[in-house]
């Protein structure tokens, strides 16, 4: 797959650096809290000053009070390194063998990871892996995942 900035890559051509976004992920998604769902998702993020910020799926018996991955890693980063750019997000799940239809955030961890890239003014890189034998998708930033988004500009703000 090679689409407008989303290719499918064979493991081996990861660079080490991902490598080590991609096993913090994978190490994530073995603390999620799914008894609901049973599905596994573990996300982390490389900040421009070198730190790894990782999150897993809280799930709740009252279904929207839970939280995926993305958002879980996506807000402990700018709760605990303000104005520091996430630079790329490795989000995976650890359900079965792999995902062979894809794996993809949400909608709702979409549009987050969207206006986290508008407001640090730089992409923000995604790798998904729907399990560790899986191939791994990168996509360049993420107005490529979700092209009709949201945006303060659209409440009348810039």
């Amino acid at each position: 797959m090679n689409t407008a900035g989303i290719r499918q890559l064979n493991l081996n051509e990861i660079s080490e650096e991902d490598q080590t976004l991609l096993q913090a992920a994978f190490s994530a998604a073995e603390q999620a809290y799914a008894p609901h769902s049973r599905f596994h998702v573990g996300a982390a993020a490389r900040l421009s000053n070198g730190e790894i910020v990782i999150g897993s799926n809280q799930e709740n018996v009252a279904f929207p009070s839970g939280l995926c991955a993305e958002r879980v890693a996506a807000f402990a980063a700018g709760a605990q390194h303000p104005g520091v750019p996430i630079e790329a997000m490795a989000i995976v799940t650890t359900n079965g063998e792999k995902v062979e239809s894809g794996f993809s955030p949400c909608g709702g961890c979409r549009q987050v990871l969207v206006e986290s890239e508008h407001r640090q003014q730089s992409p923000l890189r995604l790798l998904l892996q729907g399990g560790r034998e899986a191939q791994v998708v990168e996509v360049d930033n993420c107005d490529v995942l979700l092209p009709m988004a949201f945006h303060a500009t659209g409440l009348g703000r810039g």
